[in-house]
C-alpha cells in the first residue's frame, strides 16, 4: 500500500494531480486544502496518500497533511460516504471547523458540505463524535497562509476552481456574492472559495 509520494509535481487541478517519482506519473485526485498548499509546477512535493480499490482500479487520494489524510480516513469509514464525498468534506470545512461541527453536531455546518444531506451528517455526527480526538492539529503541519492577492484576482481564481468542479458560471457568480458579503475585507483565496461552496449547497 503506498502511504506517501515524493517526486515532481507535473501537473495539478482543484481536483486532482500528477505526481512524478522516478520517471512514473501517479494520477492522485486530492481536495481544495491540498491544492492550495501545493508548490509550482516541476517543483519537488510530497504528499500523504489514502488507496482505494474500486473496479479492479487503483485510484490515491493524496493529502498536504497528516491531519487530512486521517480525517479522510475516518470519514470513509462511515456508511454511504465515499472518497469523492470525503474530500467535498475537507474542500468545504478547515480541519478545526469540521471537528468542532462533528463534536457540537452542527447538522447546518456539516449539510453545508455538497452532496451531504441531514440523514448523511447525523450519521457522521453519530459515527465520529467521540473519535475527533485522532486527528491531531500542531501548528507545524499547517500550511502558512498565502500572501494576500487583489480581490479581483482572487475572485477570478475562485470562480475558475469552482467552475474545474463542476459548478455552473451564473450559480457560481451569485454565491460568490453572497460570499463575499459575509467575509472580512482581507479575505485570501481558500476563504473565499469555502464560503462560496456553502452558499452553492444552499441552492
Amino acid at each position: 500500500m503506498i502511504a506517501s509520494l515524493s517526486g515532481t509535481l507535473v501537473s495539478k487541478t482543484p481536483q486532482d494531480a500528477v505526481i512524478s517519482v522516478q520517471g512514473v506519473g501517479y494520477h492522485v485526485f486530492i481536495a481544495l486544502s491540498t491544492y492550495f498548499s501545493l508548490p509550482e509546477i516541476n517543483s519537488t512535493v510530497q504528499v500523504f496518500v489514502s488507496t482505494h480499490l474500486r473496479n479492479d482500479t487503483i485510484q490515491l487520494f493524496g493529502f498536504s497533511t497528516t491531519e487530512e489524510k486521517q480525517a479522510f480516513s475516518l470519514l470513509t469509514t462511515i456508511s454511504g460516504v465515499g472518497p469523492k464525498l470525503a474530500l467535498s468534506a475537507l474542500s468545504t470545512l478547515s480541519i478545526p471547523d469540521l471537528c468542532t461541527a462533528i463534536e457540537t453536531g452542527d447538522l447546518e455546518i456539516l449539510g453545508s458540505i455538497p452532496g451531504v444531506g441531514k440523514k448523511s451528517a447525523s450519521r457522521i455526527v453519530l459515527e465520529l463524535k467521540d473519535k475527533t480526538n485522532r486527528i491531531m492539529l500542531p501548528d507545524s503541519h499547517k500550511p502558512s497562509p498565502a500572501p494576500t492577492e487583489p480581490t479581483n484576482f482572487l475572485q477570478e481564481e475562485a470562480a475558475s476552481a469552482l467552475i474545474n468542479l463542476g459548478y455552473r458560471a451564473p450559480e457560481v457568480k451569485k454565491a460568490m456574492n453572497l460570499a463575499t458579503a459575509k467575509l472580512d475585507e482581507a479575505y485570501e483565496l481558500e476563504d473565499l472559495i469555502r464560503t462560496t461552496l456553502k452558499e452553492l449547497a444552499k441552492g
